[in-house]
């Protein structure tokens, strides 16, 4: 099973998306909550280059955000990345 690390905070709404995809998939995810942790904060953005949440890791590879995931859902990209 691959290693999904997620990026969150409290109140996204597209945070709350990509972690409801992940448990429709049956897949677990660590899931950091940046809220209030400046530090987890400023790890996410110098893995992602990215600012908002959510920021979403397959295997250390950054897949980006809520709408990225769901795109490659759509396309059958997913699984096969969750399956290794």
């Amino acid at each position: 099973m691959a290693h999904i690390e997620i990026y969150t905070t409290r109140v996204c709404p597209y945070c709350k998306r990509a972690k409801a995809l992940f448990a429709e998939k049956g897949v677990s995810f660590d899931e950091y909550d940046v809220t209030d942790d400046s530090a987890k904060r400023t790890e996410m953005i110098k893995r992602s280059g990215g600012r908002t949440v959510p920021q979403i890791f397959i295997d250390d590879k950054h897949i980006g955000g809520c709408d990225d995931l769901v795109k490659l859902n759509s396309e059958g990209k997913l699984d096969p990345l969750l399956a290794k």
